[in-house]
């Protein structure tokens, strides 16, 4: 079998095309790194280091660590979801041209903008990345009611539901989805419960994002993994369009990460974590994986866990169960270095992100299409 003939195998070609499209949104996003990176620090759109945390007291721990990093530009996450959109649009709209052209079929196939697999996802990645980049440069300005700047919490996490609640009603009423996927045993139809359940899946990996984003270049590796794995669910639920779509993404975090590693050129800000997060759930819940999401980033279980449990016990029982909150500044309070406390993070969520994949691909069962 020579080149030529393997070249048309459709699995072959299809792999091809996810390999290519994360790729490019890798060039993509690092070409226009620079760019960005100058608008940033010529407005000086840097991160403030908080002082008060969620319950308004005054942090002590990582308002001492993390002082040094005050100034530094956010609003990087910019660089993710504006890459995948552009190379969306083009793969669409200018491939096809291309293709024509230079008459090759395979550079046609790179179109992955399908309203069925992409265009639900690509619909809360762009527009959460906006408001996020709304709240972001709010916080840097000082603009809003909010102490510090910023929006209010019922307004930062308001869209977030509401944009939860459009997707769950999207799923249920219009593509009458209500099936939960149980890996190795089957699909169990819940009804209109399917709407609650789908909300939840959005809102504790848009949250647990937005709380694992503390550190240079953690939830940028956790969130890489992430959309990895689910770049593999998808090609073997035979969506590859979607599949496409997230090797996008994670082509760009990619690219993002190579100047967020430690010490950080910019960091991600809500811009980022929130819209990536939204994603990730609604992708989750496109290839019927939702018992699987906890799994692959069980990391964002444990931040969001340790969350729960320090507010809970400061409130009822008057004390601390960790030094800080999320977990990676406690273990920062303990004295493990930064870049310690990242790798480590990334080695679990590999290992998670792996038994994730596997329990979804061998436990796949009928998936909707």
């Amino acid at each position: 079998m020579n080149i030529a003939q393997i070249q048309t195998i459709p699995e072959v070609v299809d792999v091809m095309k996810i390999l290519t499209t994360g790729f490019l949104a890798f060039i993509l996003a690092f070409v226009l790194t620079p760019f960005w990176t100058y608008i940033l620090y010529k407005y000086k759109i840097g991160v403030k280091i908080k002082e008060n945390s969620v319950d308004g007291k005054k942090l002590t721990y990582i308002n001492e660590m993390h002082k040094h990093k005050s100034g530094t530009p956010i609003m990087g996450g910019v660089l993710v979801w504006f890459t995948v959109a552009i190379l969306a649009v083009i793969s669409h709209y200018i491939f096809p041209s291309i293709a024509k052209i230079f008459e090759t079929n395979f550079v046609a196939r790179l179109d992955f903008f399908s309203r069925p697999q992409v265009w639900l996802p690509l619909f809360a990645l762009v527009s959460a990345g906006i408001l996020g980049l709304c709240d972001d440069y709010m916080s840097v300005k000082g603009i809003g009611k909010n102490k510090g700047g910023g929006m209010r919490f019922l307004a930062r996490f308001g869209w977030l539901i509401v944009i939860s609640i459009l997707g769950a009603w999207w799923f249920y009423y219009k593509l009458g989805w209500d099936k939960i996927h149980v890996p190795a045993v089957g699909d169990f139809s819940i009804g209109l419960w399917y709407m609650p359940v789908f909300i939840f899946i959005i809102l504790f990996s848009a949250i647990s994002s937005n709380e694992t984003d503390g550190l240079d270049g953690l939830n940028g590796g956790v969130l890489l993994m992430a959309f990895g794995s689910f770049t593999l669910i998808s090609f073997f639920q035979n969506k590859m369009d979607l599949a496409s779509f997230c090797a996008a993404i994670s082509g760009a975090l990619l690219a993002f990460l190579w100047f967020n590693i430690y010490p950080a050129r910019f960091f991600m800000g809500d811009t980022g974590a929130m819209s990536l997060g939204i994603t990730l759930g609604v992708v989750a819940m496109l290839t019927n994986s939702a018992l699987v999401l906890p799994i692959i980033v069980f990391i964002y279980v444990i931040e969001s866990s340790s969350v729960v449990i320090q507010l809970s016990s400061k409130k009822f029982f008057k004390r601390k169960v960790f030094l800080a909150a999320p977990i990676h500044h406690h273990f920062e309070a303990l004295g493990w270095p930064e870049t310690k406390v990242t790798m480590r993070v990334w080695i679990f969520t590999i290992i998670t992100s792996l038994f994730g994949v596997i329990i979804g691909i061998l436990g796949a069962g009928k998936h909707f299409h």
